[in-house]
């Protein structure tokens, strides 16, 4: 699979095939959700939601309205939350501030 990831990028986009699962790197944790499970996107350049059937991601940042076609052929691989230094490294135009993964099944 080619994938496109600039650097330190918050997110690697494969440029060839849709990816079968979308990979969460938060600063605790890891999460995997299949994308079989994907039930819709929506958003703007500084948030997203990604619905799955048992959990809703919310992503925070600026420069996100790139990913919206991406997320819709299944093709986004990872998604990395930024620590605290990058957040303040100064990056303009793609950056991801805060990534909630909350599990709908639990509540």
């Amino acid at each position: 699979m080619s994938a496109v990831s600039a650097g330190n990028s918050p997110w690697v986009v494969s440029l060839t095939n849709s990816s079968p699962a979308l990979e969460i790197a938060l600063l605790r944790q890891t999460v995997i959700l299949s994308w079989n499970q994907f039930v819709y996107a929506e958003g703007g350049g500084d948030e997203l939601r990604i619905a799955f059937a048992s959990h809703d991601v919310i992503v925070k940042g600026t420069g996100l309205d790139v990913l919206l076609p991406a997320i819709a052929a299944h093709r986004v691989v990872s998604l990395r939350e930024s620590t605290r230094s990058d957040r303040f490294s100064g990056q303009a135009g793609r950056f991801i501030s805060e990534i909630v993964v909350r599990n709908i099944e639990a509540e």
